[in-house]
């Protein structure tokens, strides 16, 4: 099958959501799922998910978000039968993974690709022949081995590359090769294992482009698990927090990490710039003002308002002086979204006229402290 008829068949098996085109059917769905394991000697049982319930949409791209031994690894590997689970179904397209014979469970594992941290290519195979692998497993014929990989190595750019070894490639011709094993056997799922933490900051980049073209023009799915949050942040459409083996949150990406009200989610998000306070103005803060001091106030900027002068605005409409502390304008899911943290003096009415004028243009504001 060429990639052109791919692309057809996966689209219409797409149902998007109206207005959104985000699709509303899951793809894949744990339900109440559970995993324990043994602790060798020790007798004590190790639990690696406790009631985890999460839908991924079809033709989304949805990412697991979690501090290392958070359960992001295991929960992945429930999805190709690499694991069972304790208790609860595990449901791809439907089918229950975790009640499957080993015939079945290799058939269902034909229409899931998977991607790695490390590559995984095998060194004395060149690049067309890593991602024929698959294919010849499967007893494919060589003549639609070569109809499949050759478009295959067009769609990621390496095209030029096709003869060349491993050891011959950069990181990111390497994953570029890995993402297109991972589709030749045509899944309707692509599971994503960190696939971009051994990548610098721009080849990690040209990744996700990748993978957000592929996921737009195959109507992929992609279920990526990741500790970086810029992963998430640029790619997904959901998004998952994991914690202790529980997802501890989730929704839309830009609902998460706008309105996030889990501790977890928090923390991670304090990584991205704009997301925290600088040091020098966290030391200096107390929770109640004093003579002449001025107040520290979060500004949050969502979607359209995210790039509206607002503040200036406070200036020339009421006369209030406002000085800019920290913070960035950025992109979150394709939506634009800001946070400011600004300091103005400590009146109480000035304080509310500006926290009122904020609210009337559909800004949200949050009093953080208070410094001389």
């Amino acid at each position: 099958m060429n990639m052109a008829v791919m692309h057809s068949r996966a689209q219409s098996q797409i149902e998007p959501q109206p207005g959104t085109g985000v699709p509303t059917t899951p793809m894949v769905e744990f339900q109440n799922v559970s995993k324990r394991f043994g602790a060798g000697g020790t007798g004590t049982e190790v639990v690696a998910l406790e009631a985890v319930n999460l839908i991924v949409p079809r033709g989304s791209v949805t990412g697991i978000i979690g501090r290392s031994g958070a359960g992001k690894s295991t929960l992945i590997r429930l999805v190709n039968g690499l694991e069972k689970p304790t208790s609860g179904h595990v449901l791809v397209d439907g089918t229950d993974v975790a009640v499957l014979d080993e015939k079945n469970l290799r058939s269902v594992r034909r229409s899931i690709g998977m991607i790695f941290q490390h590559f995984n290519l095998l060194s004395s195979r060149t690049a067309f022949d890593n991602i024929a692998l698959p294919l010849e497993i499967a007893g494919i014929d060589k003549q639609t081995i070569e109809k499949r990989v050759t478009p295959l190595l067009d769609l990621v750019g390496l095209s030029d590359k096709r003869n060349r070894y491993p050891s011959e490639l950069s990181g990111g011709q390497k994953q570029r090769i890995g993402i297109a094993r991972a589709l030749a056997t045509e899944p309707k799922l692509l599971l994503s294992d960190e696939a971009t933490s051994a990548l610098d900051p721009e080849t990690t980049r040209s990744i996700l482009a990748l993978l957000q073209k592929i996921n737009r023009e195959l109507g992929l799915t992609v279920l990526l698990i990741t500790h970086e949050m810029e992963v998430i942040k640029t790619i997904a459409h959901h998004v998952a927090v994991i914690d202790g083996g529980r997802i501890v949150e989730q929704g839309p990406t830009f609902d998460v990490f706008t309105g996030h009200k889990h501790e977890t989610t928090q923390a991670l998000l304090s990584g991205l710039a704009g997301m925290h306070l600088p040091e020098f103005l966290m030391s200096r803060m107390t929770d109640v003002a004093a003579p002449g001091s001025r107040v520290i106030l979060r500004v949050v900027f969502k979607g359209e308002n995210a790039t509206e002068p607002m503040l200036a605005r406070l200036g020339s409409d009421l006369g209030i002086e406002v000085n800019i502390m920290a913070g960035a304008v950025d992109e979150i899911a394709g939506r634009p979204f800001g946070m400011l943290v600004v300091s103005l003096l400590a009146d109480g009415d000035q304080l509310k006229r500006a926290r009122d004028f904020l609210a009337d243009h559909g800004l949200s504001s949050e009093v953080l402290g208070y410094v001389r």
